[in-house]
C-alpha cells in the first residue's frame, strides 16, 4: 500500500475515533494517543502511519466488540454513522 493510501485509511479511522469521542467514549484510545501522530502529519514515515493504523484499528475493534459498548437507543444511530464512513471508504 502506498503512503498516500495509508494516510487516507488513517483519516477514515481517525474519523471513527472522533465520532466515538464526541459520544463520550474517550478513554479507549490511550495507546493511539501515545503515538502522537494523526493523519495530517504527512511528514511522518509510512511505517509511522502503518503503526498508527494497527494500534487505532485494534482499539476500535476492542471497543466495538464489547457487550457494554452502546445502548440500544444509540445502536441505530451509530450503525448508520459507521455505515456512512464505510461507504465513503469504498467509493475511493
Amino acid at each position: 500500500m502506498h503512503k498516500e493510501e495509508l494516510i487516507q485509511l488513517h483519516t477514515y479511522m481517525a474519523q471513527m475515533k472522533r465520532y466515538f469521542e464526541r459520544n463520550g467514549i474517550t478513554h479507549e484510545f490511550d495507546d493511539y494517543k501515545a503515538l502522537s501522530i494523526s493523519p495530517v502529519h504527512i511528514h511522518r514515515s509510512k511505517a509511522d502511519h502503518k503503526r498508527a493504523i494497527f494500534i487505532l484499528g485494534g482499539e476500535l475493534a476492542n471497543l466495538m466488540s464489547r457487550d457494554d459498548f452502546i445502548s440500544d437507543g444509540q445502536s441505530v444511530q451509530m450503525r448508520e454513522s459507521l455505515n456512512s464512513i464505510i461507504k465513503l471508504m469504498g467509493s475511493n
